[in-house]
């Protein structure tokens, strides 16, 4: 049936130029072919050195003495803290009940991160980075034009300006192709959000040192190279206006919208934040701060070098899962039209209790000891996948300047109707790729693993 919500109408020849380089495999300044040259020639260039560090070699951290919070000399950059999480779901909050204390970032301000975008021979380029982050595996990731907090832009830390910052905050920073305020992970993140950004610019452009130049079609393709387009990265793509080319869904817009609302209103969510020290079943030792049971993930510290970052030496306290996730759409056609399942998920600390996440988004470890009937729903559908299934996979890893090796395999998975009916259990809905698109373009609908999906789905169009 027809979808009712209104898309953005933008710019027809802008929808046009974007087509064009996504269709575009090989850019004007640098070969498709060339970029793992070029990504491990910038790592040569200098010098990343990441090493694990007792708490009481943070240079500048320490543990307040009357909370324990983990925080700055400063007051700036940000503190990890404890947090109490109550939910009850159900229309009157007589569902399910759940409780839970874990340690949570507390980052108050809101990050840029901005992508530049110039037409070369006809054809739009973005300007990415080559950026080392303490967290990534393998330290060097591609990722946006500016990717920095407030203390970054702003020079809190006494370290260089951020480059290309000015085509973001400047008045004259060109043509808004994206602006909106989306979440980082509720899962780690107490109600923290970043200004995601697309800005195309107006004249020239100075090609500095570790940036360069690709085609949508070039980042379509290294997007399914493992550990290579950041989480900042993928999450400004999936910002992108994407024309929807039949405007059909299984639920209309208006429904959709409406189903959305009806999650939130449900789940009764309480989100307190806590003294970090006595946080019950957490215990710190002089190098983490860990569950009892050895599950979830372990707060650490880290010493860090960088020949090409603002400030080139620092010490940090970094989140670490205990092992790797699995974050997956599961996919189904209804009427030619392909479809992903979402799930409202409730994360504690989401600004708005529920964001659509992927169907699943796990890490397998925390649940293997549970019998099959609790194990998560839909999980061992997408463990259980044969290649033949599976339309996209790739190793990412999520935000590496507050996470340690933080990594999911990404996955979009075709289901049959038995193992993801067209009427899902509660919780969970049909949306096509387009009305995604629609949503991501307004702040707080989409948790950060869904857009990088959605930037891997549309990737594949």
């Amino acid at each position: 049936m027809p979808s009712h919500m209104p898309r953005p109408r933008g710019d027809g020849r802008l929808a046009e130029r974007l087509a064009l380089s996504a269709a575009t495999t090989e850019g004007a300044h640098l070969a498709t072919g060339d970029f793992r040259d070029w990504l491990a020639e910038r790592g040569r260039a200098h010098e990343f050195q990441v090493e694990r560090v007792p708490f009481d070699r943070l240079d500048g951290w320490s543990f307040e003495e009357s909370t324990g919070n983990l925080t700055h000399r400063s007051g700036r950059f940000f503190t990890v803290e404890g947090l109490h999480v109550t939910e009850r779901d159900g229309p009157y909050g007589d569902g399910p009940y759940a409780d839970w204390y874990q340690p949570i970032i507390k980052q108050p301000e809101v990050g840029i991160l901005g992508i530049l975008v110039k037409e070369f021979d006809g054809v739009p380029h973005f300007l990415m980075q080559a950026k080392m982050e303490p967290g990534n595996p393998n330290l060097l990731q591609l990722s946006p034009t500016v990717q920095a907090t407030r203390s970054n832009y702003t020079q809190a830390h006494r370290g260089a300006a951020v480059k290309y910052i000015e085509y973001f905050v400047g008045p004259g920073r060109g043509r808004v192709i994206a602006d909106v305020l989306q979440s980082e992970h509720g899962s780690w993140f107490f109600r923290k959000s970043n200004r995601n950004m697309i800005v195309e610019a107006t004249g020239d452009v100075p090609l500095l040192d570790d940036f360069c130049w690709l085609t949508l079609g070039q980042l379509g393709e290294l997007l399914h190279q493992d550990h290579t387009v950041n989480m900042d990265s993928r999450t400004v793509l999936s910002c992108l206006p994407v024309p929807d080319p039949t405007g059909l869904a299984l639920l209309p817009d208006t429904e959709l919208l409406s189903w959305i609302t009806g999650e939130r209103s449900r789940h009764d969510v309480r989100a307190d934040r806590v003294p970090l020290a006595g946080l019950p079943e957490w215990h710190r030792h002089e190098t983490a701060i860990e569950h009892e049971d050895g599950r979830y993930f372990k707060v650490v510290a880290v010493a860090v070098r960088a020949g090409n970052r603002e400030v080139t030496g620092w010490t940090q306290p970094l989140f670490e899962p205990v092992a790797p996730g699995v974050t997956a759409f599961l996919v189904r056609e209804f009427g030619g039209i392909p479809h992903v399942l979402v799930h409202a998920r409730v994360e504690g600390g989401f600004l708005d209790t529920v964001e659509l996440g992927p169907t699943v988004q796990y890490t397998p470890e925390n649940y293997a000891h549970l019998p099959e009937k609790e194990r998560p729903p839909f999980l061992d559908t997408v463990l259980g996948a044969g290649p033949d299934r599976i339309r996209y996979g790739a190793l990412h890893s999520e935000e590496g300047g507050r996470f340690l090796n933080a990594v999911s395999r990404y996955l979009l998975v075709d289901a049959t109707e038995a193992e993801a009916p067209l009427d899902p259990p509660p919780g969970y809905a049909w949306a096509t790729p387009a009305q995604l698109s629609g949503l991501v373009r307004h702040g707080h609908y989409l948790n950060v693993q869904a857009r990088t999906l959605l930037a891997c789905l549309n990737a594949l169009v």
